[in-house]
């Protein structure tokens, strides 16, 4: 068989996956990341890449991680690196600290700009002044020139007790630190040249969101920052803090109870703060909204709340009248302007163009530059033309391309389709199949989240093509809780309702795929990962129609998954604030260990060792589960690997394993 893309050519790709325009707009600095000399991991460059089509340029080179490029006012290029200084005594740990680092704008080899002792976990110039603000981790009462030897004798002497007095406790894949004797996150200012450091927020122990954000304003007189409290729900509220350098006055933006106000963005004067708020319910989904903030008072306006989408906040229009975003709409992810004055909305990229945009920026002739994928291409650069004030959207013009990737047009095709559920809802989905295929088996992929979408979009991790060219037809559904189809169809899944109407609607899809002239009705499987896992698991107690389940980083348990699940208060939330304890069979309703003896179909169970949202042991429940009542089912793990599987070399396992186990069944 003629396989037109492997697994080993899937990894060797570079991957786009972040930009900075330049300050003229006139070429974008992006981050290229790569296999390194010895295909273990995978290490970044940047490239400089006209935004006028022509010849891209390698700007920095080595097996190091070069990433989060940001320009400074004198246009020389800043980034975050974990190569090694140059110095007569070198750093033997460098390469486990990022570090700004400067490109000078007449060109040259790298300088390192900082010298943080535990590194910098991120960084931004102010576009027009001589300032920068960082985050960097600080080990509190340890002297400034002692934090980098301190840490390292304690590493390797201990103690490395960790003490808790809140949940969480544990984020995707590692342990947060609440000790006040560990290191915690500091907002840190200094000139645009690394010097007259100081540390705006000296007292804290942590109090920065667990996936902080920062900016700072254009002129250098504000900062603002992701800031965390525990909210009546016990789930982290995130706050807006903002820093008037001036006087270094502090204001804690107001917001509702038990809400989160994130990606927060100064306009280019300023004047205003653009972020996305939403508020939490166990009654209601919640609903991110554009909010507009007055970085002086925290006064705040919402902007286009009518229109039922979920906002991704991109960045501000050059001019500071309009607002840059992505969102999910009806199965991909175009561009949108949103007038910051009236809330007009207006879709920058066309719907026939299709695919999936993100990291989108403003350049300073008007033109929106980004990364577009789609399904059957890899993540390239692209620009979108100026609007020309008729409201026409434009098609994005591709840029020279950096992954090495040919589209797949020449040999897989892909189409939307839409099936109506049993409540008579439309449901939409994606199949990827061979070009010409006829009578293929089929796999039904169920997304995770579950709020999310399967999109007209590139996958490094479940990549439908890799399916495709081992001859197999790819469907990807979005039953109810997906995005893109409007608050109501995502409340669908809001609540202890998992095994419900979600159910019914991916039933329906199968139905449907079951009368389709490129399928198989006969070679049907289902698999998932995370919530998509979940619901795998489901459809394995409750129907026998599947010829071979796949189930990866999956929940098999309900009540017993609450307490080992990284942030078990919103997992309340997502049941619909059900009490786990007070009536476990009740809240077990949909659970599929509960209905365990019903599952004849064989499964194979795939599970990160260190995924702490969806931990090992409800794959090992599972697996023995099966076992026990004599299912044919086999239990792959990544003992180093969280919840996705991230290394080269086991992506290629993960997949070996996959299609090996779709070959033994689906024959």
């Amino acid at each position: 068989m003629n396989v037109p893309y492997t697994v080993e050519q899937h990894i060797a790709l570079k991957r786009v996956s972040a930009i900075a325009p330049s300050p003229d707009g006139s070429w974008l600095a992006v981050v290229v990341q790569r296999l390194d000399q010895d295909g273990a991991k995978y290490v970044s460059d940047l490239w400089k890449l006209p935004t006028d089509g022509s010849a891209p340029v390698q700007l920095t080179r080595g097996d190091c991680k070069d990433t989060a490029p940001c320009f400074r006012h004198d246009g020389a290029l800043g980034f975050l690196s974990n190569r090694r200084p140059n110095e007569v005594k070198p750093d033997e740990d460098a390469e486990k600290r990022m570090q700004v680092w400067l490109l000078p704008a007449a060109g040259g080899e790298p300088q390192q700009l900082t010298d943080e002792p535990l590194g910098v976990e991120a960084f931004k110039f102010a576009a027009r002044a001589d300032r920068m603000a960082l985050f960097v981790p600080v080990l509190p009462g340890v002297a400034h020139d002692k934090q980098r030897e301190t840490v390292a004798e304690r590493n390797k002497k201990g103690p490395s007790v960790r003490r808790y007095r809140r949940q969480p406790v544990r984020h995707w894949d590692h342990w947060l630190h609440q000790n006040p004797e560990r290191e915690s996150t500091h907002l840190v200012v200094c000139d645009a040249s690394g010097c007259h450091r100081e540390d705006l927020t000296p007292e804290v122990t942590r109090e920065f969101s667990i996936e902080p954000h920062l900016d700072i304003a254009a002129d250098g007189r504000r900062v603002l920052a992701s800031w965390a409290t525990p909210g009546s729900d016990r789930e982290e509220d995130t706050h807006l803090l903002v820093i008037d350098l001036s006087n270094k006055g502090r204001l804690l933006v107001p917001q509702p109870a038990n809400s989160s106000t994130e990606g927060a963005l100064f306009a280019p004067d300023g004047a205003t703060i653009a972020a996305v708020r939403s508020t939490r319910s166990p009654a209601f989904v919640m609903r991110p909204v554009l909010t507009l903030i007055d970085p002086a008072s925290g006064s705040a306006r919402e902007l286009a709340r009518e229109w039922d989408r979920w906002p991704q906040l991109a960045d501000w229009s050059a001019d500071g009248r309009k607002l840059i975003v992505t969102a999910d709409d009806d199965g991909i992810v175009p561009v949108f302007s949103i007038d910051a004055a009236t809330g007009a909305l207006h879709q920058l990229s066309t719907r026939a163009a299709g695919g999936s945009h993100s990291s989108v920026v403003a350049l300073a002739d008007g033109r929106v530059a980004g990364i577009r994928s789609t399904l059957l291409d890899a993540p390239e650069c692209f620009v979108l033309a100026a609007t020309d004030g008729t409201g026409a959207s434009a098609e994005p013009r591709p840029l020279a391309r950096l992954s090495g990737f040919t589209p797949a047009h020449d040999w897989a095709e892909c189409e939307s389709i839409v099936t109506t559920s049993t409540d008579g809802t439309p449901i939409q989905s994606w199949v990827t199949r061979p070009k010409n295929a006829k009578n293929a088996p089929t796999l039904l992929w169920i997304h995770g989240g579950p709020i999310g979408m399967s999109g007209d979009g590139w996958h490094w991790r479940w990549n439908a093509l890799l399916a495709a060219a081992q001859g197999y037809v790819v469907v990807q559904p979005n039953p109810r809780g997906s995005t893109g189809f409007g608050q109501t169809f995502i409340q669908g899944i809001w609540g202890n309702v998992w095994g419900e109407q979600c159910y019914r609607d991916l039933m329906a899809v199968t139905d449907d795929l079951e009368q389709r002239p490129e399928v198989d009705r006969t070679r049907v499987m289902a698999m998932g990962g995370s919530f998509g896992g979940y619901m795998t698991n489901w459809i394995g107690t409750q129907t026998q129609r599947f010829r071979c389940l796949i189930t990866h980083a999956s929940i098999v348990t309900m009540a017993q998954f609450t307490g080992t699940t990284d942030h078990p208060a919103w997992w309340y939330l997502e049941m619909g604030g059900e009490d786990p304890y007070a009536d476990m069979a009740t809240y077990d309703r949909y659970a599929p260990i509960r209905q365990i003896k019903q599952w004849r179909t064989p499964t194979l169970i795939i599970h990160g060792e260190l995924d702490y949202r969806c931990p090992i042991g409800e794959g090992l429940n599972l697996f023995e589960a099966l076992q026990y009542h004599g299912v044919d089912s086999e239990l792959v793990v990544f003992p180093d690997e969280n919840h996705w599987i991230l290394k080269p070399r086991n992506i290629v396992a993960w997949y070996d394993s996959v299609l090996g186990f779709l070959a033994a069944h689906m024959q």
